[in-house]
């Protein structure tokens, strides 16, 4: 048996493995303690067995012990193989998780809808309402510094502003969907009422 093994005897090779398949996988399950690692560990030594049989010794008897130190060696080869792998895995860093980031593209598509309903609204008013407001509000001038910048009096730039306010307050109001209620939009359906069944 041991002269047509080394010899790469497919069929000697197959009864090897029918003889000691189990008692190779008993072996390795005492030393794993577990039957997924013990059927691999089976199959690396049998591997390893046909790699290795040119070293087999011609005389002696059975060869468990061989296909035992074998599979010993091959446990100990995964064991480190698996702790390096642990450990290369615990060097690596850890993914942050990803954030939920739906209510954020929901702002920007809010935000992008009123910064339209906002230029809009701007473009419907005067001119001299317009400048008012863009150094008041925006620049932050003042009544008097405003007036200044534009050359006209302090009481102009008030009413200017004043009436920019109202026009845009008035534009900035969000145009009712047809069947919607004002002020309605988290219901689908308004409330019923006693005298309306």
């Amino acid at each position: 048996m041991r002269t047509r093994i080394r010899a790469g005897d497919h069929t000697a090779f197959g009864e090897l493995f029918d003889t000691y398949a189990r008692s190779v996988y008993n072996h390795a399950y005492r030393l794993t303690g577990q039957w997924s690692a013990a059927e691999e560990i089976v199959s690396l030594t049998f591997l390893d067995a046909w790699r290795l049989r040119e070293r087999l010794d011609t005389d002696g008897g059975s060869l468990r012990p061989w296909l035992l130190g074998i599979a010993t060696n091959v446990t100990r080869n995964s064991r480190r193989a698996a702790r390096r792998h642990a450990a290369a895995l615990a060097r690596l860093p850890r993914d942050e998780p990803v954030r939920d980031f739906a209510d954020e593209v929901a702002g920007r598509l809010d935000d992008a809808a009123r910064l339209d309903l906002v230029r809009t609204a701007l473009t419907k008013l005067r001119r001299g309402e317009r400048e008012v407001l863009a150094l008041c509000v925006g620049a932050g001038l003042d009544y008097a510094a405003a007036a200044e910048a534009l050359g006209v009096p302090v009481g102009t730039v008030w009413s200017r502003l004043s009436r920019a306010r109202t026009k845009l307050a008035k534009y900035m109001e969000p145009v009712p969907i047809r069947g919607q209620m004002r002020d309605d939009r988290g219901t689908a359906v308004g409330p019923l009422r006693e005298g309306n069944r």
